[in-house]
């Protein structure tokens, strides 16, 4: 099945599809440093980008690999982000994601300590001419509501019909009341996606954003991470995590839709998990077109913090599989 677009959504509903892990032996990661809240980006030359949060002594690290599900290397000399905005503490910033916009330049979201309250985070968003940066933030952030809990992960998403938009997380739990990942004891905060129609240059809002999902009782104390790609019979696939990300609860999940906006049939189970191939606590997901195939990028919990995992997926119908193998997996996909 061919896929047109990639993104970073998320999604959810009542009724349930399957969900399942071909098991081909045990995988490693593709970078064993501390790599959290992965994405990527296939340049125009083909040489592949990855965008990490805060690590390795960078604000947002940068890796590079000749092919998704080959070995990667830390650019240890690069900062994508030298430079925090005011609102910024320039510390903690997470879950980068770049984008190239339609000028040729690049969009790059992240989620940035708030210097107000350094207790939660707001989208921020920074352009630059080079797919490695610097990048430069603008000077208000993207998405930023305290008295909600402020907004984290977001990622860019260009439809079939050439619309942008842009997918985050609502961070509740930031102001839960306590227990796992701060909301698991009564009143539950809502924790929801929310979809952002951008204009040509990935930044300039066009409406009010809308929601997709939000967290059910299954999910533990939140949803997040939200990454989405689009078949081409139309079908939209949304990735997200739920569980605590501090906890084996944590996990990469999906859902399906004929529409961005949604409604989104849930997979009846997590597609990957804690104790699958000796997998720790995997999440932060991102999906990504690898020729006619889709690709996963995510975290797991490692001795060097969370490390960078590159997996293929199969797709059948409405079911997902991931694919984790240690042996042909290069050579099968990236020859």
């Amino acid at each position: 099945m061919k896929l047109l677009t990639t993104l970073a959504a998320t999604a959810l509903s009542f009724t349930f599809t399957s969900a399942s892990v071909i098991r081909r032996g045990h995988d490693a990661p593709v970078f064993d440093q501390d790599f959290a809240d992965p994405s990527v980006i296939e340049d125009d030359d083909g040489t592949w980008y990855a965008f990490g949060t805060t690590g390795n002594g960078k604000q947002i690290q940068v890796a590079k690999g000749k092919c998704l599900y080959g070995k990667w290397s830390l650019l240890g000399n690069i900062d994508a982000l030298p430079k925090p905005a005011a609102w910024m503490t320039g510390r903690n910033t997470w879950a980068p994601d770049v984008h190239k916009v339609a000028d040729g330049s690049y969009v790059m979201y992240f989620s940035g300590e708030v210097a107000a309250n350094s207790a939660h985070h707001c989208i921020g968003t920074a352009t630059s001419d080079t797919i490695t940066g610097p990048f430069m933030p603008d000077e208000e952030p993207f998405a930023c509501n305290l008295t909600i809990g402020g907004s984290i992960d977001a990622s860019g998403f260009q439809d079939v019909d050439g619309k942008r938009y842009v997918l985050y997380k609502i961070d509740g739990n930031s102001v839960g009341h306590g227990g796992s990942c701060s909301n698991t004891v009564q009143p539950i905060v809502s924790t929801p996606i929310m979809l952002q129609e951008v204009g040509d240059d990935g930044v300039t809002k066009i409406g009010d954003p809308v929601q997709i999902l939000d967290r059910t009782d299954a999910d533990g104390p939140l949803v997040e991470a939200p990454s989405v790609v689009r078949t081409d019979d139309g079908m939209y696939i949304l990735f997200f995590s739920s569980g605590c990300y501090l906890e084996p609860s944590y996990n990469v999940n999906y859902a399906t839709s004929m529409s961005l906006q949604g409604p989104y049939q849930r997979a009846e189970r997590p597609m990957i998990k804690t104790g699958e191939h000796s997998l720790q606590a995997p999440g932060g997901a991102t999906a990504v077109n690898v020729r006619d195939k889709v690709g996963i990028v995510f975290h797991a919990n490692c001795p060097e913090g969370r490390c960078l995992y590159t997996e293929p997926t199969v797709i059948d119908g409405q079911e997902v599989k991931v694919v984790m193998s240690s042996k042909g997996k290069t050579a099968e996909v990236c020859k």
